[in-house]
This record gives C-alpha cells, sequence and structure tokens, in this order.
C-alpha cells in the first residue's frame, strides 16, 4: 500500500458501506482533497455499477470498509478477500493523519460506552479538553480537533477486526466474554480483533488490562506497551465514597476500576474523581433507573444482549420480576443457579420462547409473554399483590433485539413507554 503522501491526487480508495461511519469517511477525504474516491453500499442503489466498483477494489491503495460489514457476507466477497491487505477503518484514518494526537481507546465486550461517558465527564470536570467518538457518538472522523485535545474513542471488535493503523496512548480492554461469534466466526478471531488496540503501542504508551488470562496473552504476544493491571477489588472502597446510587451499584465497578486508573495517569487527584462523579448520570439503556413507585424500582437496561451483561444487573438488584428474551447469542450460556434468590418471575419475551422454557423449568418462575405489551401487563398484575415489599422489574434482555427490534433502543424505549403507560393505571 502506499503511504499517505502530501500529494492527495496519487492515491485511490474505496469505501465501502454507506451508513454514518461510510459517509463519514467520504467528506473527510472530501476535506482533505483525495480526488480517486469510489463507493459501494450493497443496499443502496447507486449511479456507480457494481462491476465497475469490483474492478476499482483492485486497482484502490485503501478500502475502508464500515463496521459491521463481514467479508463472508459481503456481496463482493472474492473481490474484498483477495484485496484484504489494503482494508482499514475510519479509525485507522484517524491515526494516519493525527500522529501527534493523544488518545485513549476503550473496548470489551460489557462497559464500553459507559466508561468512556464516565471518563469523559471526569475529564470535562476537572478542566481538561476532551473529545469522545468512535462507536459512541460522532464517528471519529467528525470530531473537531482544532484545540487539540485528548480523544477517547469506543472502538467495537467490528471496527477493530480490520484495524491496521490505530495506536493509542492509553488503550484498555474491560472484558471479553463470547459475543459476536456469528461475524467473527470463532472466539479467538473476536479475541484477537480486541487486542489490535495494543498491536502498534511503543514502551511510552499503556495498556489496561484486569483479566489473567488477557495479561498472560498480552505478555505472550509480547507486546512493547508498558502494562497496567486493573486489580477491581482494591477499587470497592473507594466505589462507596462515591455519593451517586447508579455509580456505587455492582453494575459499575470494573467501569470505575478502569476511571481512576486511567485518571490518575492523567494526574487527577483521587480525592477530585470521587467529588466529580457524584453528578454523573447513566446512559440510557444500561442499567437506567428511569421510574420509582411505592418501594418499586424500575431499570432499563435493554442494552444487556448477552448473559454476561445481564449477570450484574441480576447480581445487583433483590426481589425481581425479570424481563428476559429476543435472539441469544451464538456461545452464550445462562447459568442462573447463583442468582435465582434474587429473582421473583420471569417473563420470556422473543420469538425464541422454547430456549427460555428448557432453562427455566424447575429453576425459576416464568410465564412465556412472547411481547413486551403481555409482560408489562402481567408484571403490573403481579406486583399489586406485593404492596408493601420493594422490588424491582428490570428488562434486561440477555439477547439482541432483532427478532422484534430494530435495535436495544427502540425495545428499551417501548419497555419504558409501555411502564409509564400502565402505571398511571395501576398506582
Amino acid at each position: 500500500m502506499k503511504t499517505l503522501i502530501s500529494n492527495p491526487s496519487s492515491l485511490n480508495f474505496c469505501i465501502y458501506g454507506l451508513g454514518s461511519t461510510g459517509e463519514s469517511v467520504a467528506k473527510y477525504l472530501k476535506r482533505k482533497n483525495f480526488q480517486n474516491v469510489k463507493v459501494w453500499d450493497d443496499k443502496i442503489k447507486l449511479k456507480s455499477k457494481k462491476k465497475s466498483f469490483s474492478k476499482y477494489l483492485d486497482f484502490s491503495d485503501y478500502i475502508i470498509l464500515s463496521p459491521g460489514i463481514s467479508l463472508n457476507n459481503a456481496k463482493l466477497k472474492s473481490k474484498l478477500i483477495k484485496n484484504k491487505k489494503k482494508i482499514i477503518t475510519d479509525i485507522d484514518l484517524f491515526y494516519l493523519f493525527n500522529r501527534n494526537i493523544k488518545s485513549i481507546v476503550i473496548t470489551g465486550t460489557n462497559g464500553k460506552s459507559t466508561t468512556c461517558k464516565i471518563l469523559e465527564h471526569v475529564l470535562k470536570q476537572n478542566k481538561i479538553n476532551v473529545k469522545l467518538g468512535g462507536n459512541i457518538g460522532k464517528p471519529i472522523l467528525d470530531i473537531n480537533l482544532n484545540s487539540n485535545p485528548i480523544v477517547i474513542i469506543e472502538a467495537s471488535s467490528f471496527q477493530l477486526a480490520y484495524s491496521k493503523f490505530i495506536k493509542p496512548n492509553f488503550a484498555a480492554i474491560l472484558n471479553i466474554t463470547k459475543d459476536h461469534l456469528d461475524w467473527h466466526g470463532s472466539m479467538k478471531d473476536y479475541v484477537d480483533s480486541k487486542f489490535k488496540i495494543f498491536s502498534n503501542q511503543n514502551n511510552n504508551d499503556f495498556a489496561y488490562l484486569n483479566n489473567k488470562v488477557l495479561i498472560k496473552k498480552f505478555k505472550k504476544n509480547k507486546f512493547s506497551s508498558k502494562l497496567k493491571y486493573i486489580n477491581i477489588n482494591k477499587y470497592k472502597k473507594l466505589q462507596n465514597k462515591i455519593n451517586n446510587s447508579y455509580l456505587r451499584s455492582d453494575v459499575n465497578i470494573e467501569n470505575l476500576s478502569y476511571i481512576f486508573e486511567l485518571s490518575k495517569k492523567l494526574k487527577i487527584k483521587e480525592n477530585n474523581i470521587i467529588k466529580t462523579l457524584k453528578n454523573f448520570k447513566g446512559l440510557e439503556h444500561r442499567h437506567e433507573i428511569f421510574y420509582k413507585k411505592n418501594n418499586k424500582i424500575f431499570i432499563n437496561d435493554s442494552k444487556a444482549t448477552s448473559f454476561d451483561a445481564t449477570k450484574s444487573a441480576l447480581k445487583s438488584n433483590k426481589n425481581i420480576f425479570w424481563i428476559v428474551g429476543g435472539l441469544p447469542k451464538i456461545g452464550d450460556k445462562f447459568r442462573i443457579n447463583g442468582l435465582k434468590k434474587n429473582i421473583i418471575k420471569a417473563y420470556v419475551i422473543g420469538n425464541y420462547s422454547k430456549y427460555f422454557q428448557k432453562i427455566f423449568t424447575n429453576h425459576i418462575d416464568f410465564e412465556l409473554s412472547k411481547n413486551m405489551k403481555n409482560a408489562i401487563g402481567s408484571l403490573f398484575k403481579d406486583i399489586r399483590k406485593l404492596n408493601q415489599k420493594k422490588i424491582t422489574i428490570l428488562l434486561s434482555p440477555a439477547c439482541a433485539s432483532y427478532d422484534q427490534y430494530k435495535n436495544f433502543e427502540q425495545r428499551g424505549n417501548n419497555f419504558k413507554n409501555l411502564v409509564i403507560q400502565y402505571a398511571k393505571k395501576y398506582f
């Protein structure tokens, strides 16, 4: 591949996929005055012919692949595989053009968005110029860098799978559990995609991990960055000092342990971190306590799309009426034995009720509700019988949403709207 030299007219780019990221890349290359840019999207009718774009892939210097596009499912699969060495991502372009920007990259199966938002909040509250982008909020190439900020990037495994030039000053993997195996093909490929964040770091950079298995892999790969081990237990005492009920739950202890370590490296004092965390508001659909009434707490945790993500919510709450279900992730296992004592009843939604029936039978009380409206209707009738008891109504599906919803946001909003509607009737 040619390097990004000063003469833009000498380079040929292909953009494969025109979602928000693809459009962001196209606009960015235009701003940089690159002339030879071709675009394609499998789902959109474009002026350019599929056949001509396919030929252009062979002559391109870089192919920017949008997140979520799998080589195995793309219409131009064979051409993409043939030119795989040319494939990069929007995050790669960011690093190729901004070599001197200080950056923090955070990835992991669960907790990425929350950790990024907490870190952004802490840095802003402590007068540090910071910008956030990537898999959360703005595409990374849309960020305004004129004021020379520290850039926080949330990176998904989809973005990292084909990344080649990512080079953060600080890189953190929060956790890795089975997820997106249908896309990556194997657990090894999924894990390897996450570890891309360390590949180009040097001995002036820092890597953050909290898992002994992941640390062993890090050392085996002989990455150059300085390894920082995150001891979650060390921060449980500090968590108790935070005057914020959202952050004091077990759900956020892992996220906070990384926040403390990263913030200290940026020379923010511990007391200042604790002080600024008291007014942090959690993200929508992530253990979001959105309604309270008569000793009843309603939590929207629609972003929990695997059992591992849901497990924290089940562990952190008591007397739970649990709405669960959707499209189970490949390789995911539901181990509820240690959590049964916290669950009063489960309401199964989605098109895979038989899957959950096998798991829950003889273990917990459950109902096959099929859809969200039925589940809300049934649980409101049930919770009326427990007026004096402090209970939690929890939407934490442990599954993807695509069997009944466009995304987890739509699912979470449907839950919240129905709760408010039924609450007016029953309370």
